[in-house]
């Protein structure tokens, strides 16, 4: 869970972000996610430039269902487990600065397997650091990675990943 002050993305005394089925409870509200944006990840993708806003343009297509917001950049600090993300008055500027180094490098096509892993790692640190969602920055950076690399011709392998071993490796 995102620790935020003044959050106007929860309801009144809870820590249950606003949706559009008026979900209350955090595991049915989770379970509502999980189902709807595996559902909407199925679809075909929106179309788009790899730049952010297409990448809004994907936490909208996932999120439509579940809230208002759904891709519209966060207005709310957060942080999780005390590290601070991007404060929401820089995101656009440090999104823009992102995606131009990006576009800059050719969406990273035509690269060797090797220095692609390289410089998609860097990227993908850095739109975490932005953390422009209020929720669902990760499902997002997972779908647009995967889009991205398809793209340069390093189509990801998704069945090789193992979970655990990412979410052990992040809380060294």
């Amino acid at each position: 869970m995102y620790d935020a002050i003044d959050d106007p993305y929860t309801y009144e005394n809870s820590t249950v972000l606003v949706n559009k089925l008026d979900l209350r409870d955090q595991r049915e509200l989770d379970d509502f996610e999980a189902e709807i944006t595996s559902a909407r990840a199925s679809e075909p993708l929106p179309e788009g430039n790899l730049d952010f806003a297409h990448f809004c343009t994907i936490h909208h297509h996932l999120f439509q269902d579940v809230f208002d917001w759904a891709g519209t950049p966060r207005t709310v600090r957060i942080s999780k487990q005390g590290s601070a993300f991007c404060f929401p008055e820089h995101i656009e500027v440090q999104s823009a600065k992102l995606f131009s180094d990006l576009k800059a490098e050719n969406n990273f096509e035509n690269l060797p397997a090797n220095k692609f892993a390289e410089k998609a790692a860097h990227f993908l640190a850095e739109l975490n650091a932005i953390h422009a969602f209020r929720e669902g920055n990760g499902r997002t950076q997972l779908t647009f990675f995967a889009l991205l690399a398809d793209r340069a011709g390093q189509p990801l392998d998704l069945e090789r990943l193992d979970p655990e071993r990412h979410d052990r490796q992040l809380r060294r």
